[in-house]
């Protein structure tokens, strides 16, 4: 079945006749029984197959006017209603008025989409000069007069379809234009974001490394036509990686927000700041005289990150190590310039916290040893270039030897043995501490049951863990697959963490110290004392062992508030059912001290310095005639809180 006609289809006709308008009427709409009406539905129904009826019929809404000028009037309103004609019947003749061309042309002004039907019984005008003259031949179609019904109604139904049918295609255009102008739009914006994202860091805001380059291609241009100089400096975070492991990255990202916009409140219009990735920043300035300009600046940069940054409810104090170089004198190149000012950042960041250092030539050989050293780094748990020494806790009372800690050392190929003090940091930087902190509870755990296949007494070893390691994900299934593949029983290892580190978070740390203990892992609080240790969380902790910083204990006989501090400690373990191990006693007043607080264990070189797996073996060994069997009271915990269920 084909598409009803439109019921509005609304036609103009335009003849000075009045008897005219009275016949088209009663074409366009008549009575239904009219014979012109019958012929077209009848023909309709012969071209389309369609069953004869009426329910088809064309039926129009005829306006007059008797006068071309009128008729425009009337086309232009209807217009501004927004009922406009779907087509015109025009007479050529219509004096004294426009003729009927000087009527189409007017009447196409006005509305450009009307239909027309010329209507004339005379040949005053050749069909090519028509189309010559309205250039519309596809609007335009010629009723010779007298015209019989049925002409005119075809002529009315097929051009009031046809400009029904041009308007749904028009309409249809502009919803298609509107959405390809939409999403035209939206891709512009998404290119703009996708172009600001690739020269800028998405988290500050601030230009990155491929923004950078540019803004120091430009600046060496501008500086070798000018015969200026100036500064770049490479600014660095102290110790944001303890923010990082113990706040979290959320709170680490806060803190790099922050320091972006001081350092960039720092600078003017003309100068950059940009962030390398981590911790990292670049100010390039422009424009330097002189070299004490830019170390002021520096200084003031210090200055103002040194205001704490408030961070989930806790004031983060940070500061920055800055490196300077300038150029040219520091280097010709984009790549010289950056490592000689970060080799001047890591000397800043040697000498201590908030340093600012320029460029010296002697630098660089520092820098390429750190990375030299880093490229090592890496190759080392795969060439077992690590080695665990140990250094015995002795109980203060008795002598005897009952436990170790496991201390890493580097044994380098071609510079020897190297200390923790002098990698580890370097780890961290690289992402390899937690690689390291695996390897380090696995070989601990192997030598303690190695020791026991060897014939020795139970002996606990405990390891330190970094900050990130304590918190990582896995820590629990790398102690218990640890244990599991040595075969040693849980209460013969025990873990070393840093009282910021535990107190950091104590909530989060609570809830892994009990995993922890669950297994039957003890758990000592490293360096206490140096921290913020709140005595509520404390006694809420499931830890084992307090061990007292070696900075109280080096003078412990000499300072009495050194004294007072550690017979303080002393007494608070033990009022929480904890032990107390003492660090870095090294003579036998020290040991005197502490055996008259009650302290209950001690390490240091009093007794001995950290040393291999053999050698520790040979001093347990020679130990033995003084030490005690080591009992299971010994290897119960002392004050966990789910010591009861391991008992069951």
């Amino acid at each position: 079945m084909s598409k009803p006609i439109p019921t509005s289809n609304r036609v103009l006709l335009i003849d000075d006749n009045a008897s005219i308008h009275g016949d088209f009427r009663k074409v366009l709409s008549s009575d239904p029984g009219d014979t012109a009406v019958m012929a077209l539905v009848e023909l309709e129904a012969d071209l389309f197959g369609e069953q004869k009826g009426l329910g088809a019929r064309p039926n129009f809404n005829v306006d007059s006017a008797y006068q071309g000028k009128e008729g425009v009037a009337m086309a232009g309103a209807a217009l501004d209603r927004d009922e406009p004609y779907a087509m015109a019947f025009v007479d050529m003749r219509m004096p004294p008025g426009w003729d009927g061309l000087k009527t189409i042309e007017e009447l196409w002004k006005v509305d450009p989409d009307v239909q027309v039907v010329i209507c004339s019984a005379h040949t005053d005008y050749d069909w090519s000069e028509v189309v010559e003259r309205l250039n519309h031949s596809d609007k335009l179609l010629v009723l010779r007069k007298p015209a019989e019904p049925i002409e005119v109604l075809q002529c009315a139904t097929a051009l009031t379809r046809k400009w029904h049918n041009e308007r749904l295609v028009r309409d249809h255009m502009q919803q298609l234009e509107q959405v390809i102008s939409v999403r035209t739009r939206g891709l512009e914006a998404a290119t703009r974001q996708l172009r600001h994202l690739a020269t800028h860091d998405s988290l500050t805001g601030l230009p990155n490394r491929v923004l950078l380059d540019d803004r120091l291609t430009q600046a060496m241009a501008h500086a070798d036509r000018d015969g200026r100089s100036f500064a770049l400096m490479v600014c660095d975070l102290d110790r944001f990686k303890l923010v990082n492991d113990s706040l979290g990255h959320g709170a680490g990202d806060e803190l790099l927000q922050e320091v972006g916009r001081r350092l960039s409140g720092l600078v003017r219009l003309t100068d950059t700041v940009a962030r390398m990735g981590g911790d990292e920043f670049v100010m390039l300035i422009t424009s330097v005289h002189h070299a004490d300009d830019a170390r002021g600046l520096a200084i003031r940069a210090v200055e103002v990150l040194q205001a704490p940054v408030r961070i989930a409810e806790i004031d983060v104090h940070t500061s920055p190590s800055i490196g300077i170089a300038f150029y040219p004198q520091d280097g010709k190149t984009i790549e010289a310039l950056i490592a000689h000012a970060d080799a001047a950042m890591y000397c800043a960041k040697q000498r201590g916290r908030g340093c600012v250092q320029c460029f010296e030539g002697d630098m660089s050989a520092g820098l390429d040893n750190r990375v030299q050293l880093e490229s090592d780094l890496h190759q080392a748990i795969a060439l077992k270039q690590f080695e665990l020494y140990y250094q015995p806790k002795v109980h203060t009372n008795t002598g005897a030897v009952r436990s170790a800690e496991a201390l890493i050392r580097w044994v380098h190929p071609e510079r020897g043995v190297i200390t923790p003090d002098a990698f580890i940091p370097l780890a961290e930087d690289c992402g390899l501490i937690g690689a390291i902190g695996e390897w380090v509870v696995q070989e601990a755990c192997r030598q303690a049951r190695a020791w026991r296949l060897a014939g020795l007494a139970p002996m606990r070893v405990s390891v330190n863990l970094s900050p990130s390691q304590f918190r990582g994900s896995g820590l629990i299934h790398t102690i218990r697959r640890a244990l599991d593949d040595a075969g040693l029983e849980p209460q013969y290892l025990e873990v070393e963490l840093t009282e910021s580190a535990v107190m950091s978070d104590p909530e989060e740390s609570i809830a892994i110290l009990e995993q922890l203990s669950a297994m039957g892992v003890l758990v000592s609080v490293d360096d206490f004392g140096t921290g913020y240790s709140s005595m509520s969380y404390l006694r809420r902790l499931p830890i084992d062992k307090l061990k007292i910083d070696r900075v109280f204990i080096s003078e412990i006989v000499s300072r009495p508030e050194d004294a007072s501090i550690v017979r303080a400690i002393v007494s608070l373990a033990h009022s929480l059912r904890l032990k107390v191990v003492a660090e870095g006693v090294e003579t036998p007043a020290q040991l005197d001290f502490l055996k008259a607080v009650g302290c209950d264990e001690y390490q240091g070189y009093h007794f001995s310095r950290p040393v291999p797996s053999r050698e520790f073996e040979r001093v347990v060994r020679e130990n033995a005639a003084q030490s005690e069997p080591f009992t299971q009271e010994d290897a119960n915990r002392t004050h966990s809180k789910l010591a009861a269920y391991r008992r069951k």
